[in-house]
């Protein structure tokens, strides 16, 4: 994003959905759910419903996808590094945002978190949270807020574990919020998952 931009001073959604569906067998991402909505755009519209401003991050060739994400609001990149995995697709993202004070990165396969969760992840950041993220009965989940003070481990990101050795490296600073929403922890991986 260049200086003065819109977003300076602000929070930032982040959807990664450059995945490649080995598991599912098809792109599920684009596997339309009960009522027609794609995996995909449910995600976006629960994440785009606390953020405004969403980044989605797809892989080259995934112009289906791409067209689908920025006709329902987010502002589509396209990582070249995709096929290194979560890490190469949130890096890309934050690179192109570098102008904000933190993130909200959620996962274009977890289309069951409520948008209330969302917005208290965003509120907690917001807050001066460094990182936040949501629990249910116990167990950390989706999606994770990350302060701009992460900017230059997020933006070296490799591999397909994204964020997760950060967190663990900062275990202390996460904060977890409790809610009753077991869409934090559900994602799909195959067909079952639906």
């Amino acid at each position: 994003m260049p200086a003065d931009s819109p977003l300076d001073g602000k929070l930032c959604g982040i959807l990664l959905a450059a995945g490649a569906s080995k598991r599912f067998g098809a792109d599920k991402l684009m596997h339309p759910l009960a009522g027609g909505t794609t995996v995909a755009v449910a995600a976006l519209a629960n994440l785009r419903s606390a953020l405004p401003h969403v980044i989605a991050v797809v892989r080259p060739g995934a112009t289906a996808l791409e067209n689908l994400l920025s006709e329902a609001g987010a502002t589509v990149i396209l990582c070249a590094d995709a096929d290194q995995g979560m890490g190469a697709s949130l890096a890309s993202a934050v690179r192109a945002t570098s102008h904000v004070d933190g993130w909200v990165v959620a996962l274009a396969d977890m289309p069951f978190i409520r948008p209330l969760t969302i917005a208290k992840i965003a509120a907690s950041l917001a807050a001066g949270a460094a990182i936040v993220a949501p629990a249910w009965r116990g167990e950390r989940g989706h999606p994770v807020g990350l302060s701009a003070r992460f900017r230059p481990q997020l933006e070296a990101l490799r591999g397909d574990e994204g964020a997760r050795a950060l967190l663990k490296e900062n275990a202390d600073s996460i904060e977890l919020i409790e809610v009753d929403d077991p869409g934090v922890r559900r994602d799909i991986d195959t067909p079952a998952d639906l």
